[in-house]
């Protein structure tokens, strides 16, 4: 599985161009399709939901054409598709399956529509009834409620009333009122019970005016399309940026110190998402908004806990609940149940991996309560859900973490995570490389002394992980035993002190026995991949020297300063002859030289993170340095960076 590691944050501020909205973007695109006239949108998303209505529209024969860049010209084909027998892929793209659902259940033709496996979770059953009501014929291909579904021509029965359920999902409603124009008929649609999402719908209201067809309303509760309306091009669309997006971006800033400044959208939006900046005022945030841009800061007193009804911002919601791990006291958010038919049930998904963190979670039916704690690294699984990969980037403020699948946030926000690192200021790590006796963990601890940073010695983990599996009874050799040890290793470092199990070790992991060892194991793949996450963990603020072979290659390849420090191999046997003696050990000269000789071609050739220079790491020779003249040229080397 792809992951991606993230450091510890600092602090943020900056400023984001938003993506085009899906929500938007989508209901766009097929009304342009049902419109008479072409249709030049502009601004539109690209993500893999988009690609998938476009992919539909195109197999259904609408004349699709990429301008460049996010521009595309749509030809509409006046309320009835050219291909009248097609069978659709979708993904798990809701805002294209639940519309188009709707569109071709009533335009007459033939068609199979299918998803990712996750599609055929998420309930249809309501929207397939309200379209039932009004003569469609849909079949279940597989289990009833749920697609894939078969859409077959609609015997439409004039002048209807549509019942439908409004506590599961708005877009059930959103399909049916795109679609009712295509009826030729007067009809209405009555809500029962609560509508949830409320701002979706006025995103779809508004987006059908765009292209002529006002809907009627009476309050809530009844909608109503007349006879005769048609959707009509309005020539030129422009995309707004996506609200949900910036929750993130505004998050970031309300965390990190800011000011970050979102472009794209603002006050003047149709999006009911812009709400969330006023739940993160409520938290204590300092919120600016224009016409077309927000902005946040962090208050000086930090956020505090909010109790919350989230029925306006279902999507953004997620992104307080990320939030509350840097609020005082317990946020609950509330009406949420529609978060369960979701990409995955993101109640039970945020409640799992809040709790992987060290945060203590309450979830119920339909709400969520997070209490903060003090956090700990994770993996953070997202389950194919592009928001839960983007809300738990946040918790980086608290913890380095791994996010698991990170690609997932292409179904909005292909590049979030660029876009995250321009406005983010990581942990700064200085990695140290070199062979065995070089100096480099004398002078890596030094310097990380003089700086009050954390130190971090990466052969003293694969020195542990050799030890560990001695006394564990498994050979060197064995990749699979010894990466299972690396995985779960139990090891604590306390100043100078290193304890395996609750044991001090720090002697028995320097033997030339356990050295011999550690080399070995290190060569094994899948120990290096176990040990990875562990050590990308010690990146914390203030920030990380690092010591190793492979710290600037693979470890931390962003590192702002790499130094590769190194000695003749008579200079560092003499080293290493010199502190074994003053520990007492007995120690032969030739032999340690041609023990380093050995490791150094070993480290060097190995087929895994092999030793060397990196092209962008300073060049230290120490053979003629003292200890105090090397740890002056890496700080020096320090300050001088811009990072600094």
């Amino acid at each position: 599985m792809e992951f991606l590691d993230l450091p510890q944050l600092l602090s943020a501020a900056g400023t984001v161009r938003l993506p085009g909205s899906k929500s938007i973007s989508n209901r766009v695109l097929l009304l342009a399709a049902l419109a008479e006239g072409e249709t030049e949108v502009r601004d539109l998303l690209a993500s893999d939901d988009t690609e998938r209505m476009l992919e539909a529209l195109q197999a259904l024969g609408v004349g699709v054409t990429h301008l460049g860049g996010e521009h595309w010209k749509i030809a509409g084909c006046g309320g009835r598709f050219p291909v009248k027998a097609a069978e659709l892929f979708l993904g798990n793209a809701g805002t294209a399956f639940r519309p188009l659902t709707a569109a071709l259940a009533l335009v007459g033709g033939d068609y199979v529509l299918k998803g990712v496996a996750r599609m055929h979770e998420r309930p249809i059953g309501d929207l397939v009834d309200g379209l039932r009501q009004l003569g469609a014929d849909v079949t279940y291909l597989g289990n009833d409620g749920y697609p894939p579904l078969q859409l077959k021509p609609a015997t439409i029965r004039p002048g209807g009333v549509v019942k439908v359920r409004g506590d599961v999902s708005s877009q059930f409603l959103t399909g049916l009122l795109m679609a009712l124009p295509l009826t030729g008929e007067t009809v209405a649609v009555e809500v029962v019970g609560e509508l949830i999402s409320k701002p979706y719908i006025e995103i779809t209201l508004a987006t059908m005016a765009r292209f002529g067809v006002v809907v009627e309303r009476d309050g809530w509760q009844r909608f109503s399309v007349r006879a005769g309306s048609r959707y009509q091009s309005p020539g030129t669309v422009y995309v707004e940026g996506d609200a949900s997006s910036a929750s993130y971006f505004l998050a970031l800033g309300a965390i990190g110190g800011g000011p970050v400044r979102v472009e794209g959208v603002g006050a003047d939006s149709i999006q009911g998402d812009v709400k969330f900046a006023e739940a993160l005022a409520q938290m204590g945030a300092i919120i600016e908004t224009g016409p077309n841009w927000m902005a946040a800061r962090a208050p000086e007193g930090g956020l505090v806990a909010v109790d919350l009804d989230c029925n306006h911002i279902p999507d953004a919601a997620m992104t307080l609940a990320t939030a509350a791990l840097f609020a005082k006291g317990t946020t609950t958010l509330r009406n949420i149940a529609s978060w369960r038919v979701k990409e995955t049930d993101r109640i039970a998904a945020m409640a799992t991996e809040l709790r992987k963190l060290g945060a203590q979670v309450e979830e119920g039916a339909d709400y969520i309560r997070v209490t903060p704690a003090p956090l700990k690294p994770a993996a953070i699984d997202t389950y194919d859900d592009h928001r839960m990969a983007m809300c738990f980037s946040l918790a980086a403020f608290a913890t380095p973490l791994r996010i698991n699948d990170p690609k997932c946030v292409g179904k909005t926000f292909p590049d979030y995570f660029e876009r995250f690192a321009e406005v983010t200021r990581a942990a700064p790590v200085i990695a140290i490389d070199g062979p065995s006796a070089s100096g480099k963990g004398t002078v890596a601890a030094r310097v990380a002394a003089a700086l009050g940073f954390a130190y971090l010695d990466s052969g003293a983990l694969y020195r542990l992980t050799a030890l560990a599996a001695q006394r564990a009874g498994v050979a060197w050799g064995d990749e699979a035993g010894v990466a299972a040890i690396a995985a779960g290793l139990d090891v604590v470092f306390t100043g100078e002190d290193i304890r395996l199990a609750g044991v001090l070790v720090g002697d028995a992991i320097r033997t030339e026995e356990i050295s011999a060892g550690a080399s070995k194991v290190a060569a094994l793949p899948a120990v290096r991949e176990a040990l990875l996450f562990r050590q990308r963990a010690f990146n914390t603020a203030p920030g990380l020297v690092g010591d190793g072979r492979d710290m600037g290659s693979v470890v931390f390849p962003r590192a702002p300063l790499k130094v590769f420090l190194t000695a003749t191999a008579e200079a560092r046997a003499e080293r290493r002859y010199k502190q074994l003696i003053e520990k007492g050990f007995s120690a032969n000269l030739p032999d340690l030289l041609s023990d380093l000789q050995q490791r150094d071609a070993r480290d060097s050739q190995r087929s895994v993170a092999p030793l060397r220079q990196e092209a962008d790491a300073r060049l230290l020779d120490t053979t003629h340095l003292t200890i105090e003249q090397a740890v002056k040229q890496v700080l020096d080397w320090f300050a001088e960076a811009s990072f600094h």
